[in-house]
């Protein structure tokens, strides 16, 4: 199992592999939350929510990575494996910062999709 800072200091690596320009207008950053967070369409206690772009009025634009997700879902993966879901995680909150940008909601439509595809394999 990876620890909180070992993932912080991946996180913090793969944080540097994007263009600066996507940083534009993510003024709360990237952070890093200990708990685990399940998502609101969780039937059975597997659906964890590995990050979040969030867009507050008070805190501003950033990106929630849950560390506790991340040891729950890929705990015991290997060091690349873990790294490289982190890494598509961070990818993919950053799209969603850059489509709320320039006003695109794709990303926000897969995400749907992908939701109820889990909750078909549920029925």
């Amino acid at each position: 199992m990876f620890t909180i800072d070992e993932t912080e200091d991946m996180l913090n690596e793969i944080a540097e592999e994007i263009p600066q320009e996507f940083y534009k207008e993510l003024n709360g950053g990237i952070v890093l939350r200990e708990e685990a967070k399940l998502h609101p369409a969780d039937i059975g206690n597997d659906y964890f929510v590995m990050g979040e772009y969030n867009s507050d009025s008070q805190l501003g634009n950033f990106i929630a990575i849950y560390y506790g997700s991340f040891v729950q879902t890929y705990g015991n993966d290997t060091l690349e494996n873990y790294k490289n879901k982190l890494r598509s995680v961070l990818k993919h909150e950053f799209r969603h910062h850059v489509e709320r940008m320039v006003g695109v909601v794709d990303l926000d439509i897969e995400d749907i999709e992908d939701i109820q595809k889990y909750l078909k394999t549920r029925e």
